[in-house]
């Protein structure tokens, strides 16, 4: 093992010490923390969350990761499918992937209406208002990562036997339509950034920095034993709406 791997794991191991002590502080406290995990395919989400939720507690952590909603569940108010999934006191709730579905790949892939895309960028800054009114710890990550390092991700994961289920029918049209993603991405951290609910950026391109510095940020926004930790590099992890010109392109 390098020096590098060993500065890794010991920095890492720091820092989830500090989430069990954080998240013990929040389960006294009745606070509910809601993260919101977006971001491009392979951008690392799945890797971020396992190192989060590693030795936090099960019976107050869970990870919703929604399917294609049902034919009922597309006939229903938008946001409704969600608000069952929100934390009760003490709870941490990670959304690998969340409402923000229409504010990317539906408008990208067709799968919903123009009209309906432009409707969800009204209403989502509303939602989360009331979330943040309500006492919600409520944190949006946008995990950003370049075309290169994108679809050599891809390529790996088409050719491990042990990433079969990360494979996606959309790989392809991630690739294909990298342009509009980008274009969608823009517009959606643009109108749904607010006050009450921020967008802060990650690149991802070197995973174990980006892992660290996500777990970094979420420690710092929801303080107590958390606010302790240092600051995330601000060249990995900044304000995503206020940086347009950062992201990848």
């Amino acid at each position: 093992m390098g020096k590098k791997s060993e500065d890794y794991d010991k920095a890492l191991e720091r820092l989830q010490v500090a989430l069990v002590e954080t998240q013990a502080w929040t389960i006294a406290q009745g606070l509910r923390t809601l993260i919101v995990l977006e971001g491009r395919d392979t951008a690392g989400k799945d890797g971020a969350i396992k190192r989060l939720t590693e030795y936090m507690s099960p019976r107050q952590t869970r990870v919703v990761a929604l399917p294609k909603p049902t034919e009922r569940e597309a006939s229903q108010w938008y946001f409704q499918r969600y608000v069952g999934h929100l934390p009760a006191a003490g709870e941490t709730v990670i959304l690998n992937r969340s409402w923000y579905n229409r504010g990317g790949v539906e408008p990208v892939m067709g799968f919903c209406t123009p009209e309906q895309h432009a409707q969800f960028l009204k209403d989502a800054p509303r939602f989360e208002r009331m979330l943040t009114d309500d006492g919600i710890v409520l944190i949006k990550l946008w995990l950003d990562i370049s075309r290169q390092e994108q679809a050599q991700r891809l390529a790996e994961r088409r050719e491990d036997p042990l990433k079969q289920f990360k494979l996606s029918s959309l790989d392809a049209e991630a690739e294909a339509r990298w342009d509009a993603y980008s274009g969608a991405r823009n517009r959606m951290l643009e109108e749904t950034d607010t006050r009450a609910a921020r967008w802060t950026a990650v690149a991802t391109d070197d995973k174990k920095t980006a892992r660290l510095n996500i777990i970094r940020h979420v420690l710092n926004s929801i303080g107590g034993p958390g606010g302790k930790v240092e600051a995330p590099d601000p060249k990995v992890v900044f304000p995503a709406a206020d940086n347009l010109d950062r992201l990848f392109r």
